[in-house]
């Protein structure tokens, strides 16, 4: 018999002959080894039908919280079902933090990882790039470890892994010392700004998020999240500091969001956009997102403007950040400082997916890579091209998967057809 399960806006529905939870890693091994054909869910936050198959369906949910820090080799170990919002928050009780956290604090640690999810700014690179070392049941039941320092390139190839080598189970993490954040979000930043001086204004902070609906020539809002006791001017090429805290939606009230107005606080409650005891973003919606060479950033930026009216009928609020280069194969900011233009779209799908196509059109020129766990309509052979690692990849799952057991429709259909 079927089951279904929604992603978390309600937009999506992943499909399964049968929804297990197993409550510790034997039985989740038991479960891999006699079963034909197995998919993990995270935390349900994806847009698209990554986490499909015709049978087992394995929720992470009720695996164990595991939470082990070194403090002398600087890394936290941690469950794979474990949410951001909760490892943030206990690091930071021990006087530790991750680098950079992604703006939604409730997604899980393994889905994020699998999928390259990112924060923002010049210098941060996505969020598996904190992975130095994990822990996986493979195809046959076996539990595996790999690491950084061990496993050298074949590591890079294993960490966003898209759900195609095994089930992680934990993850061993980078940590830092914990560092306080202050957040400010200006009105009213003119788009032609950009032309001149995106690179001063994304390099302006640890971290920069720049939202417009696409409506006309204004970037809507930028958030900046800067160290705390910035000394420096509050200016932004004509932009104004907000006196009141906002939503990057419009109408949706600022209450959902992390702290703002300069008032400093842990990296772990300022980084994200979303207090974690709210839903996230608007709630109702589906999500796009595209990442492009840093070199070619305001370029792509143009190419939407020239959509702008297509864009914005069927838009809540778009997002524009940067990410550094990383080495993963499968990261969509494998081998280049990105920028991503991400959309929020309403939930419509039969409305969206033109528009989606239409966007892969214009930005085809930029090299444009989809977020693997959102909605993109991009051609196989184009996606593939984009990846200049896949053929290493494509052995890794030989290796660990000969049969395909791990293997869905959506990997079948984009990378392995």
């Amino acid at each position: 018999m079927s089951a279904k399960l929604m992603n978390w806006a309600g937009s999506v529905t992943f499909q399964a002959g049968e929804v297990h939870r197993p409550a510790s890693v034997g039985e989740l091994q038991d479960l891999v080894a006699r079963s034909a054909k197995v998919r993990a869910l995270g935390s349900a936050h994806s847009f698209n039908d990554i986490a499909d198959t015709p049978a087992v369906l394995i929720s992470l949910a009720e695996l164990p919280s595991v939470f082990e820090i070194d403090s002398a080799g600087r890394t936290v170990r941690v469950g794979a079902s474990l949410r951001y919002a909760e490892v943030g928050r206990r690091l930071h009780e021990h006087g530790f933090a991750l680098h950079n956290l992604a703006s939604l604090p409730h997604i899980s640690v393994a889905g994020s990882v699998a999928t390259a999810t990112h924060g923002s700014g010049d210098a941060n690179a996505n969020l598996a790039t904190q992975v130095s070392a994990l822990e996986m049941v493979t195809a046959d039941g076996d539990l595996i470890e790999l690491s950084r320092e061990r496993d050298g390139e074949t590591f890079h190839g294993v960490v966003v892994g898209l759900g195609a080598l095994g089930i992680v189970v934990t993850l061993t993490l980078d940590i830092v010392p914990a560092f306080d954040i202050e957040q400010i979000v200006y009105q009213g930043l003119p788009f032609e700004v950009l032309d001149d001086h995106f690179a001063d204004i994304s390099a302006g902070a640890y971290s920069m998020s720049l939202f417009t609906s696409w409506n006309g020539p204004l970037i809507d809002q930028v958030w900046m999240k800067r160290s705390a006791g910035h000394s420096g001017t509050d200016d932004l090429f004509g932009a104004r500091p907000a006196d009141e805290p906002l939503h990057p939606v419009p109408g949706v009230s600022g209450e959902t969001c992390t702290e703002q107005l300069g008032v400093p606080g842990p990296s772990y409650a300022r980084l994200p956009h979303f207090r974690p005891e709210f839903t996230p973003s608007s709630g109702v919606e589906l999500q796009t997102e595209f990442f492009v060479p840093r070199l070619h950033g305001v370029k792509a930026l143009r190419a939407v403007d020239g959509i702008r009216d297509r864009v914005a009928s069927v838009l809540q609020i778009s997002e524009i950040r940067t990410i550094a280069a990383d080495e993963l194969w499968m990261s969509t900011a494998y081998g280049r400082d990105s920028v991503a233009l991400h959309f929020t779209w309403v939930k419509d799908m039969d409305a969206v997916l033109p528009v989606v196509a239409l966007l892969e059109e214009h930005l085809s020129p930029y090299d444009a890579r989809p977020h693997w766990g959102k909605v993109f309509t991009s051609a196989p052979d184009d996606l593939r091209a984009r990846y200049p690692r896949l053929a290493d990849f494509y052995k890794l799952v030989r290796d660990h998967d000969p049969g395909g057991k791990f293997t869905n429709d959506f990997l079948a259909r984009h990378l392995f057809g």
